[in-house]
């Protein structure tokens, strides 16, 4: 059985690797997981042992099919239990994160899969995040970041970045969540920024921090 931080490196390196062409380096890692590097080395070097990652020093890490399948596993309760956080206990977006990170090592499975039916099989979590399905399946759907949008075209919010408690609840005081739909109608090149019409008519100026964490779809 693995142990709770064992199971945070997996989860964190099948994060980084999505982003990465290359190995992940202990670097990324180590600022991931806001930890020292001296910590990553031998922590990766427990997981290669228990033949969960592929790793050689100075060369970077990446998980095998045995990791991958433990990783994914992780992120399928996690994003489970914030999807009945908010259905079901009333939890504000911004709120279910971190305990949803508690949640996820638990390690009945037939408890996952009763919440998976009671919560009737959901697709996506409150911030538009993929839920893999039982057999570690995921369906992603093509989006694009809203700073690479497009100026007079239609797009949905696909899907938020839900690290950010201030970034979440920005959007909630402008009434902008998963599924609500903008239209970029200006793009200043000096910030960066982007000046977008929402669907009740109102203008709002969105900074270019923001849109790099919020994920689009062409409606």
């Amino acid at each position: 059985m693995l142990s709770q931080t064992e199971e945070n490196y997996l989860k964190s390196i099948y994060h980084l690797e999505a982003s990465q062409t290359k190995s992940v380096s202990t670097t990324l890692i180590s600022k991931s997981l806001n930890t020292k590097a001296s910590s990553v080395t031998d922590m990766l070097g427990k997981l290669a042992d228990k033949k969960l990652v592929n790793y050689k020093k100075y060369k970077g890490v990446n998980l095998t099919s045995k990791g991958k399948n433990i990783a994914v596993k992780i992120i399928r309760k996690h994003r489970l239990w914030e999807v009945f956080l908010v259905e079901k206990l009333n939890f504000n977006w911004d709120e279910v994160h971190e305990i949803a990170e508690q949640l996820e090592h638990i390690k009945s499975d037939e408890l996952i899969e009763k919440l998976d039916t009671f919560l009737n099989f959901p697709t996506k979590d409150p911030h538009g995040d993929p839920i893999p399905d039982a057999k570690g399946n995921i369906r992603n759907k093509k989006s694009i970041l809203l700073s690479n949008a497009k100026k007079n075209v239609l797009y949905t919010i696909s899907c938020v970045k839900d690290n950010s408690k201030a970034l979440l609840q920005f959007l909630d005081k402008h009434a902008l969540t998963i599924e609500s739909e903008l239209t970029v109608v200006d793009k200043l090149d000096f910030d960066e920024s982007i000046t977008a019409k929402l669907s009740n008519g109102n203008t709002l100026t969105l900074s270019n921090k923001i849109c790099t964490n919020v994920f689009v779809t062409i409606k």
